[in-house]
Formats: C-alpha cells, structure tokens, sequence
C-alpha cells in the first residue's frame, strides 16, 4: 500500500471516522482505524461494533492495500503535521506503516486488515432520504430527550416514524418528550418506524455534512441495522428492538393557561433561579400571572435552596387563560429553550401536576413536554 493525501483532509477523515473508534474493548483491534484504497480514494473506517463510521478523502494511490493503525497515535501525529502532503506506505504483508512529511516521519505498528471486523453495506435501494441540514436540525432537537441509563433500554433510542414525505423523530425519558417533523427528500418506500440508538443520532449530528447534500437512510431487511449515507460518509449502527411507548398519551391535548414569552428572557431567567436550586433537586418555579383585556402580564421564574438562599426573575408574557403555579427541573427548560430556534415560545399548561407542552410560536413542527415536579404546588 502506498498513498500520498493532504494533511487537511487526512486530519479530516481520522476525525469523523474516530467518532466511532471504541475507547474500551475487549476486541483491541477496534480501537484502530481501517485504512484502505478504494476507487483512487482512501477510505477510512472505525467500529465500536455497535456504531461503524466510513468516510472518503482525495488521494494519490500508487499502490493497493489496507492496514489498521492505532486511532489515537495517528490522530495526534497527523494533526500536528505541517499542511503538507503525508505519505504514507506499507510493506507487502506488513503490519507496520511509515508515515512521512517534509522533514518528519514515523513507524506505527498495526494490525492485518483482515482481522478487523466486517462492516455491513446496504446494497438496497434508500427507504428514505432528507437534506442533510434538516436531519442535521432534528436531532439536535430531541437527542437529548433520550434516557441516559439503561434501565429501560427502548428509551435509550429514538423513534424514527416514515410516513410518506415526512419523517418524525421522537425521544422521551420518563420525565420529557421532544418530537421533531421534517419533510423528506422524497417519500419513503413505505411506511414504518425503527428505534435508533440515541449515540449513533449524536454522532451522525456531528459528522454530517451542512448543506444540501441528501443524506440516503437505508434500514436493512431484518429491521436490525440502519444506514445513513452520504457521498464520502456512511454511518452504520444497530437498532433497537422493542415496542416505544404509545406517544400520543403522553402529550396533552387540552390546558387552562396558554402564555407566549421571549425565548432568550426565559432561558435567562431559568439560568439564573437555576444557580440557586442545585441543592433543591433542581426545581425552579414558575409562576404565571394574567394581564388586563390585552393579555399581557408576566411570568415569575424563582429558584431556592435552604443552604443557599433563593431569587426572583419577572419576565413579561401574553397570558390567556387564569393564573399558575408550577415547577420543573431546571435543567429540563434550559435544554428545549436552547433547542428552540425560535425568538418567542409558547407554554400551555393545566395545572401545577399536569404536563406542560412548549412549543415554538412560528413552527407546528416541533414539540416538547415536560413533566412538573410534584411538590404540592398550587
């Protein structure tokens, strides 16, 4: 094997590839990098055997080959190169490649190509595809709703629903739910839903081009692996089996107090009571209070702890409907408020221990309900 490829681009390709590099395994050849030539290009690829990222950078390829090298050891190599082409080259039945460029060079030991873990290829038509930008913005917008731990394992994923032209990504915890639509490319072939872990989205998030580019989402046949694929980027992960909670039950369809507030005035003062509650589960309180005819009256954001002392934060709303009083986790309203990409947001509530659903003034695209805290407020 022999290559030549700009130290930009192969810096690149290590970094998006490496998102997938195990930090810990028992199978140590999946903390390397796969290097191989593929059709005048490097291809670059790692698995965790759960998640398998593949990417292509330009290259000149004298000769054929594959080798896997140490993802770590490289990356930091590669990435204090001067930009300067890298050579890089292997022996005839090698395990070690020498890498060089201008002035530095080094030997690297690896291992065979052979012995690194098949990565599956979807060689079926797409089910779906969406512009990369808009995928991109979905998950964003609801990977953080998904459960942390493993006690309730389907809830450790994300429900991706096909239905026609539209795809709906949901995630929920026990304690919140996002749900976020978006228009396909193209209408699916079919209508279906997979659960898709909730690290594969987050990484496909951060390594997916911005743009127009058209991301192919490919589910094989078995309804046991996924593929996202771009013109230099496949992701490849595993599903989740399992029925996902009935979502519809759990979002609200009726309230008693709707109030419209500034995106940024609310996520300030959730911030700030937010300092005080750290002793005190997190809560923080809101208190809603109506105006005159117009609708205007304001929204009180407090945080206490006994240890600490507490604050108040009055931010003016459009209010309809009577007065309350509820609290949530502060954290839980940072993170929609911070997903919203919208100046004003909606909140629509029934009662100190009802779900409250936040909403985006401007889009009926994206959902968000949050659980109270029952604390006995009234």
């Amino acid at each position: 094997m022999k290559i030549s490829a700009s130290q930009e681009d192969f810096s690149r390709g290590l970094r998006v590839a490496g998102r997938a590099v195990a930090a810990r395994s028992p199978l140590p050849i999946t903390t390397n990098v796969l290097l191989s030539t593929d059709d005048g290009r490097l291809k670059i690829a790692a698995t965790n055997l759960d998640i398998a990222i593949s990417t292509w950078i330009d290259a000149t390829v004298a000769e054929e080959g594959a080798i896997t090298l140490p993802s770590k050891l490289l990356s930091e190599f590669v990435d204090t190169l001067p930009n300067a082409p890298i050579d890089l080259s292997v022996k005839q039945g090698s395990q070690s490649a020498h890498v060089s460029s201008g002035r530095y060079e080094a030997n690297i030991r690896g291992m065979a190509a052979d012995d690194f873990p098949i990565i599956p290829t979807a060689t079926e038509q797409p089910a779906a595809t969406i512009q990369a930008s808009l995928l991109k913005e979905m998950i964003e917008q609801v990977v953080f709703a998904t459960a942390v731990d493993d006690t309730r394992p389907i809830l450790t994923g994300v429900l991706s629903t096909f239905s026609g032209t539209e795809l709906t990504l949901a995630a929920a915890d026990g304690f919140r739910l996002a749900m976020r639509k978006g228009e396909l490319a193209e209408a699916s072939s079919g209508d279906f839903s997979v659960i898709v872990p909730s690290r594969t989205l987050a990484e496909l998030a951060r390594v997916v081009p911005d743009g127009d580019a058209i991301v192919e989402i490919t589910v094989t046949p078995n309804r046991n692996q996924v593929v996202f694929r771009t013109t230099d980027l496949h992701v490849v992960s595993r599903l989740i089996e399992g029925a996902y909670p009935n979502l519809k039950q759990i979002i609200p369809t009726k309230f008693s107090t709707k109030v419209v507030v500034s995106t940024g005035d609310l996520l300030k003062a959730t911030k700030i009571a937010s300092f005080f509650s750290r002793d005190n589960s997190n809560a923080i309180t809101l208190e809603i209070q109506p105006g005159g005819e117009a609708g205007v009256g304001n929204v009180v954001i407090s945080g206490a702890a006994a240890e600490l002392g507490e604050d108040r934060g009055e931010i003016d709303a459009v209010v309809n409907g009577g007065s309350a009083k509820v609290q949530f986790n502060s954290r839980y309203v940072s993170d929609v408020l911070g997903a919203v990409q919208s100046s004003q947001v909606g909140l629509e509530i029934s009662g100190p221990n009802s779900a409250a659903v936040f909403k985006p003034i401007d889009s009926v695209d994206y959902t968000h309900v949050i659980m109270p805290m029952h604390t006995g407020a009234r």
